[in-house]
């Protein structure tokens, strides 16, 4: 069996080498070359592969996504209608997303800012004690992601509601599902969490007509894609009032360029794309797992359906 590695931007590729190894001791690795000829692998591993490796590497099995979103692969204008797609499903990212959300919402339902620009002033203040009920939660997306980060909040006493395109049951969660529902998702939610799938659906649905159905000083906290978000109708949402802060991981132009106005604005909290990082030994067990499963004839898991897009 030959695994293909084609992880780009990763300085620390051998540590995947190694990893692997260890995993799949029989398994022949090689590691992407643009100049090289090709190597007749079974499987991929990759994350923004080249168009190119699809087209010279043409007995690939399957391929595998080691981020939690699939969005860059399936776009790879090459990538054969045929091969399987299977993405991570968890390996250790859940558990830091529902970190990342839980200290945006403290952050603003603790007061915890003000507290930071007393401090310097040297001014003991006490300010009101947090009524849970009024900092209403909604997650838009109940997948495992999504569904981790609603369980940890509504743990903590936040009212918690998600929205997803098929219907959910989650205890303790109240749950929407399709088009029809989210007006009422969203009027009752005074902080949003978007952990979707970018989807031609999903693109661009952080946007004003959206912002307008939430209650006025809600907050909304983007830890899917920056493509979920209209820029300029956040911006304009924030000068209005509608909303009253934002906390943003994804952004459309990553690394987020210097002179946006995202840095700048007193309202938004800006942190570079770190809410939940991929986990070497963790993906690398699980996907080893499945190539395993697959050279058994069994079913992996996590393969995406394309048309949904996850």
């Amino acid at each position: 069996m030959h695994l293909l590695l084609a992880i780009t931007g990763d300085p620390k590729a051998q540590r995947w080498i190694e990893a692997f190894q260890r995993q799949l001791p029989d398994a022949r690795i090689s590691v992407w070359s643009d100049d090289a000829e090709p190597v007749d692998a079974d499987y991929a591993v990759v994350w923004h592969p080249p168009a190119a490796l699809f087209t010279r590497e043409t007995r690939l099995r399957a391929v595998f996504n080691i981020g939690a979103g699939v969005d860059g692969l399936l776009s790879v204008p090459t990538l054969p209608a045929d091969l399987p797609v299977i993405r991570l499903e968890d390996a250790g990212m859940s558990v830091q997303m529902a970190e990342y959300v839980l200290h945006a919402l403290w952050e603003v339902s603790r007061d915890f800012a003000a507290y930071r620009r007393q401090e310097p002033e040297g001014n003991w203040k006490v300010l009101p004690v947090t009524r849970r009920e009024q900092w209403t939660v909604g997650v838009l997306g109940l997948g495992q992601v999504g569904r981790r980060v609603a369980e940890a909040t509504a743990s903590f006493g936040y009212p918690t509601a998600g929205w997803s395109r098929t219907p959910r049951e989650i205890a303790g969660i109240e749950t929407f599902a399709g088009s029809d529902a989210l007006p009422a998702f969203l009027a009752r939610t005074r902080v949003l969490v978007n952990v979707l799938p970018l989807t031609d659906d999903t693109r661009d649905i952080l946007a004003a007509p959206l912002f307008a159905q939430l209650p006025q000083g809600a907050h909304v906290i983007n830890v899917g894609r920056g493509q979920h978000l209209v820029e300029d109708d956040l911006l304009a949402a924030l000068e209005s009032g509608q909303l009253a802060g934002a906390t943003l991981d994804v952004f459309r132009t990553e690394p987020l360029p210097a002179e946006h106005a995202f840095w700048r604005h007193p309202a938004i909290t800006v942190t570079p794309h770190t809410a939940a990082r991929t986990l070497r030994a963790e993906s690398v067990a699980q996907i080893a797992g499945k190539i395993r499963r697959l050279e058994s004839g069994e079913d992996a898991g996590g393969q995406v359906e394309r048309g949904r897009g996850y």
